[in-house]
């Protein structure tokens, strides 16, 4: 099928998102090829006759791969958002958009399931006693088991969004929400004395190594590559933070709360079995005594 956009493709991806190597001009550079012709005028853009299909066989091979399923999926998205774009600046018309004749692939069921509360304990365990910081993988993992946030929640707390008369921690998550989390006052405590020790700033991230610097989302992999080598199961099921997160709000689900967003159990005698197993972890062990 000839696409009869006959400007140059950098017209096109200024539609789509101005500034910056975005992942659509990645996708949008992969999945077309340009025909022979001069730099001014490129000629019509034909998309590859394989389309994209060819993600299922280029897609790398990750622990939790579906087969490259999500990599199609986000690969048609994208050629939908910049042909629609195309579209409606006048580039096409709609019957010329052979994006929207393309199907997702289908959207397979989460292998994800609760966590036994002896399995959550298991991880908090290991997680206490091996590493080069367990004081700060213990704090995490507390924090996601508390308030069954994201990744990214985490990762953008800040000593600012700390409210210890109240014990509520505001966390900040995807699609912009915002919700006030109410948490044990023995988290708060140790996330506000994790930041005086660590001389986070107000505004600043408050997660942060032995030496000041602000943790990233590789801390994540770390901790879960250890605790995979320390827990065999860990790894063949691909135990992830977000693992915690469905053990949480499934627990919740089972008690009649809708989601995250209602979960109100302050207290640490209010908190689920999983939860009070992972409190009373011991605290991270000297040196020297940590398993390697």
């Amino acid at each position: 099928m000839r696409t009869p956009l006959r400007r140059p493709i950098a017209q096109v991806l200024k539609i789509a998102r101005a500034g910056g190597r975005s992942l659509r001009q990645r996708i949008w550079s992969d999945a077309y090829r340009f025909p022979r012709g001069s730099a001014q005028d490129p000629g019509p853009i034909r998309p590859r006759s394989s389309g994209a299909g060819d993600t299922f066989l280029t897609v790398v091979a990750r622990r939790n791969a579906r087969g490259g399923r999500s990599a199609q999926e986000h690969l048609v998205a994208a050629l939908r958002c910049l042909y629609r774009r195309a579209v409606d600046d006048g580039l096409i018309s709609e019957s010329e958009n052979p994006a929207r004749k393309v199907a997702k692939a289908r959207r397979l069921p989460t292998t994800r399931r609760a966590l036994p509360d002896t399995r959550l304990a298991e991880i908090n365990e290991i997680a206490a006693t091996t590493g080069d910081d367990p004081e700060l993988d213990t704090l995490i993992l507390r924090l996601h088991t508390e308030t069954a946030c994201r990744r990214g929640g985490a990762l953008a707390l800040q000593p600012r969004d700390l409210d210890p008369d109240q014990c509520l921690v505001l966390l900040r998550e995807k699609d912009e929400t915002v919700r006030w989390q109410p948490v044990s006052p023995t988290l708060i405590g140790r996330l506000i004395e994790h930041g005086q020790r660590r001389h986070a700033p107000p505004d600043g991230q408050l997660l942060r190594y032995v030496d000041g610097r602000p943790i990233t989302h590789r801390r994540y992999d770390h901790l879960w590559a250890r605790l995979g080598r320390h827990l065999p199961w860990v790894a063949t099921q691909g135990i992830s933070t977000h693992w915690i997160r469905h053990t949480i709000l499934t627990w919740l689900e089972g008690r009649g709360v809708a989601s995250d967003a209602t979960f109100c159990s302050s207290r640490e005698h209010a908190l689920p079995a999983a939860q009070r197993a992972a409190l009373r972890c011991p605290r991270p062990a000297g040196r020297a005594a940590r398993l390697r």
